[in-house]
Formats: C-alpha cells, structure tokens, sequence
C-alpha cells in the first residue's frame, strides 16, 4: 500500500464528471489496484475514488500544466468501463509505501456462532427446566442451531440469528415440518431467537405459532448491557 500526502486536484470523467479543486489530501494506492481520495474531514469516506479492476499510470504534464506547477499526472484507468481519475500533483508532502501482508478478515463480536454457545449454556433464556439436546442438530435440509428438551413432553427447534427477519422464520418452518415427522421429537414447537427481530418476521413466526426471543447478549456474556432483562 502507497501512501501520499499531496497538494493536488482531481477529476473524475466517465458515467458522472466530478472536480475537486487544488487542496491538500491523502491518495491512498491499494495492492489491489484501487485509489482512494481522502481529506482530513468527511469521516471514513473518500472524496473520489476507483475501484478495482483498473490501472494507474504516472506520467509527465505537459507543458502547460509543468509551467502552472504540476509535478506529474496520476492516471487511474476502469477496465471495464473505461472511466477515468486524474489526479494533478502540484507538491508531495509525504510518500510512504508499506507491505501489509495477507489480512485475515474481520472478526465480529456477536455473530451468530457465540449467540448460538452463550443460549446453548443459558437455555433458561428460552424457557424453564429445559435442557439441551445438542447444538447443530442434524437434518436432512441443514443443522438446527439448538434442540432443547421440554420436561413437559416434545422438543424445542432454536433458530439463532442476529439479525433476525423474515427469511429466518422461514428456515425455521422448514426445520418444524421435518422435525415434526420423527415420532421421537414430537411434538416439536418452534423459537425463534435473535438480538433484533424486525416486525414482519414477529408477525410472520405468530402466524406460524413459533414464539420470539430477542436476546440481550451483553447479558448473557455477563456485561450489564442497561437493557431490561428477558421476562
């Protein structure tokens, strides 16, 4: 990755025209290909940008430009659209280039995979005197995320999520139907459990007569979170 500190201006000619004046800015140069524009302000987004696949050429200006004061043309060429960045450099401030190496991706807290292991060892969240089952419980159209057993008769199927909308109350469903054949599991009732639940998936999974758990997990991690505990 190169890193340059430049007084400069941009333009940007293609599907849309875009000017940006003669300022002080960062040009970020990405082992990908792409450049990024960035000021001190205007927070995480870029001014102007290009985005892989495309090419950047340095290249000398031409007279006109050289006696105004521009160092040199940066030109950054789409490969598929054919959609153009120059960049004019009028002074470099600072030029730093820097191997990152391979990144190993973002790590989220709360992903459905620790929800799923935090509910699996508070499965009081869902209901008293139940126990579990097993986690990712096999089926012949994919793992039910917990099956609990009700001390009352049957089993409970938990669909984790944490997000949770209409397409998971429908996995959900899925998983009831099959669930509900084997005379070893049923009757088989439904959970469905996220941090959020969007209103359509709530009156979807009362249709459907699967009861909604949302989740508090700055709770179930033992972080007094502010938000009222569940029932």
């Amino acid at each position: 990755m190169r890193l340059v500190i430049a007084r400069c201006s941009v333009d940007y000619t293609g599907r849309l025209t875009a000017h940006l004046p003669l300022a002080t800015r960062l040009l970020v140069h990405k082992g990908d290909g792409s450049l990024l524009v960035h000021s001190d302000g205007g927070s995480y987004k870029p001014l102007n940008w290009m985005s892989p696949p495309c090419r950047l050429d340095v290249e000398a200006p031409d007279a006109e430009s050289a006696s105004a004061g521009v160092l040199e043309y940066w030109r950054v060429t789409h490969a598929k659209t054919g959609d153009a960045l120059l960049v004019r450099i009028y002074e470099v401030l600072h030029d730093s280039a820097h191997e990152l190496g391979l990144d190993p991706g973002l790590q989220k807290d709360g992903v459905e995979a620790d929800l799923q292991r935090l509910l699996a060892e508070q499965v009081e969240v869902i209901g008293d005197d139940l126990t579990l089952v097993r986690r990712e419980f096999p089926t012949a159209i994919g793992p039910v995320d917990l099956l609990l057993r009700n001390p009352a008769g049957g089993t409970i199927a938990v669909e984790v999520k944490r997000r949770g909308d209409i397409d998971g109350v429908e996995q959900l469903t899925r998983y009831l139907e099959l669930l509900g054949r084997d005379p070893h599991l049923a009757p088989v009732t439904g959970v469905f459990a996220a941090q959020e639940i969007k209103p359509q998936a709530k009156v979807l999974a009362a249709d459907r007569g699967i009861r909604c758990v949302t989740l508090d997990y700055e709770g179930m991690k033992g972080i007094e979170s502010g938000a009222p505990r569940l029932f």
